[in-house]
């Protein structure tokens, strides 16, 4: 028995390019190795700096604006992504689906974000898309108002509980209100944390590569205290840099019931070489708690690391985006 059959766990491909779609993405979706997929700003530009089968396209779109190229493009993709990816929603509502983030310089603008996400999902016109909006402020009204419409959601860079928690809460509130059923997943990125704490965790003697995974099963234990059956623990941010951990460390320790994990195109392909089958060990939230308090002792502020993790993010997701977009005109 899969995984997916065994305890409802999916894995999402965190990658999207045309030849891509058309070729290698078929064939993932066809042996059952993955149930969805993921973009971001950072995925397009490199997708599109990297490969000629942009070139026609761009060429056309060189009287609009640079913005509008982007669209386009990134449409056009998501769009032959969600054809690709319908059958398997239609069979199970849960999967089958392909995200889209709201421009990133709109964090802050609650009404810019709501109005983009119900731009960008009507012109996609496909039912399986999700509209990935950050989870700030402005990004919880926009999430209750884009699943108040019926729209699906990505939330996207949760590094928190309290940004779980509001997530959910904003979530459960629109879809109680929508008359039209819709799904959301809540991303919470891993890996991040220890990359940016292994450093010091390793000079005061705390076992390393250990906080994005207990923080992580800590969001996800706060989550599934809404009993939203529409609403999934995403785990992103599960790529591996460097050697010192095996390539599938973020997927093999958080294979959990009724989740998902989107993981980088080498990650998936090492992950279907290990031949793992068996659902991970849930950490307790008690372990979760018990850890944290440890951190404490050791002096460390996990509200310090929250907010320098959400701000980088915030920043490297708005950059991408201005880099992309200024290279689109030529």
């Amino acid at each position: 028995m899969s995984l997916k059959e065994d305890i409802n766990f999916s894995l999402w491909c965190d990658f999207i390019e045309r030849d891509f779609l058309e070729n290698q993405f078929q064939d993932l979706v066809k042996d059952e190795v993955i149930q969805g997929a993921t973009s971001n700003p950072a995925i397009f530009a490199s997708s599109i700096s990297n490969s000629v089968a942009y070139k026609q396209q761009l060429g056309i779109l060189q009287v609009n604006t640079a913005k509008t190229i982007y669209e386009e493009v990134a449409m056009t993709d998501i769009k032959r992504a969600a054809e690709i990816l319908e059958p398997m929603n239609r069979i199970d509502s849960d999967d089958g689906f392909i995200s889209l983030e709201v421009d990133p310089t709109l964090s802050d603008d609650a009404e810019g974000t709501i109005e983009e996400g119900i731009r960008l999902y009507k012109t996609i016109a496909y039912d399986n898309v999700m509209i990935k909006v950050p989870a700030t402020k402005a990004g919880y009204k926009a999430m209750e108002e884009l699943s108040s419409q019926g729209i699906n959601v990505n939330a996207t860079l949760i590094f928190s509980p309290e940004q779980a928690i509001s997530c959910a809460n904003a979530l459960n509130r629109g879809m109680e209100k929508s008359i039209t059923e819709s799904k959301a997943v809540i991303s919470i990125f891993v890996s991040r944390f220890d990359r940016l704490c292994d450093n010091e965790f390793g000079a005061k003697g705390i076992e390393k590569a250990k906080l994005g995974i207990i923080n992580a099963v800590k969001c996800y234990h706060e989550i599934n205290k809404f009993h939203n059956d529409n609403i999934r623990t995403l785990f992103a941010s599960t790529g591996v840099k460097g050697d010192e951990l095996p390539s599938t460390y973020y997927v093999d320790n958080l294979l959990y019931p009724n989740s998902v994990n989107t993981a980088p195109l080498a990650t998936i392909e090492d992950y279907v070489q290990s031949g793992s089958t068996e659902p991970s060990k849930i950490i307790s939230e008690d372990e979760c708690d018990e850890f944290f308090k440890m951190l404490t002792k050791h002096g460390i502020d996990t509200n310090e690391i929250y907010e320098t993790l959400l701000s980088d993010g915030l920043e490297a997701f708005k950059v991408s985006f201005e880099e992309l977009l200024s290279k689109l005109k030529v």
